[in-house]
């Protein structure tokens, strides 16, 4: 019987168990504990594991199967929101104002009051920002920011995190932008972690853990470009 792995903050940060070992109920479980330190957040990504928890929670430790993804090229750009980009006078940015998209991310929603944005994954996400791996993408209209998302990047991989919208379609403009400057940067694929009708609308479909893995160890090596 899988069990789940408690991780030992005093030992290696480097150290995850075999993702065989993931549970399937809940999904994906690997582990707990640990930290929030930018070296165990930089080992996990490496290996398509992700921290996901509630305030009051342990630290949780995930690695879904299957796992969703976008392949930049493949992102639906439907009629209604390519005439939004163009009429709206938007205007589109990276890493201007990480902390603003992140703290968007974590407010309140009409169907989901609370945050798995704790304080301590706040921080630990502004710290990677400080280092150069984690990313925002902005969006604003008359200056206003109406929309954007943010995530860690790791030479062609960029691990999706959270999105937002204060207006019509905000989240997806971020997508749609991040997806567009995808070549340009080098981004081969962006991982979408769980799947939702949200994101398969846009393109995003299921791949294997196994699959995903492949795809890790080809890109996440990769010589990363700005973006």
């Amino acid at each position: 019987m899988k069990r789940i792995t408690w991780l030992d903050p005093e030992a290696s940060r480097e150290w995850f168990p075999p993702l065989e070992q993931a549970l399937e109920d809940p999904p994906g479980l690997l582990a707990a504990g640990g930290d929030l330190s930018s070296e165990r957040l930089l080992a996990a990504y490496r290996r398509g594991i992700f921290p996901w928890y509630s305030p009051g929670q342990p630290i949780l430790w995930w690695c879904p199967d299957p796992r969703t993804v976008l392949f930049p090229a493949q992102f639906r750009l439907h009629r209604s929101l390519a005439k939004t980009m163009r009429n709206k006078g938007l205007d589109l940015s990276f890493n201007q104002d990480f902390e603003a998209v992140i703290d968007a991310c974590a407010a309140p929603r009409a169907r989901s009051p609370g945050t798995w944005i704790t304080p301590e994954m706040r921080a630990a996400y502004v710290e990677l920002h400080r280092l150069g791996f984690a990313h925002s993408v902005e969006v604003r209209s008359a200056g206003a920011l109406v929309g954007g998302l943010y995530g860690v990047r790791l030479g062609g991989v960029f691990f999706g995190e959270s999105m937002f919208s204060r207006a019509r379609d905000g989240s997806k403009i971020a997508l749609a932008h991040l997806s567009a400057s995808a070549p340009a940067s080098g981004i081969a694929l962006i991982d979408c972690q769980m799947p939702s009708a949200h994101l398969a609308s846009l393109g995003a479909r299921s791949l294997s853990r196994a699959q995903f893995q492949a795809l890790l160890e080809r890109w996440v090596s990769r010589a990363p470009r700005a973006l």
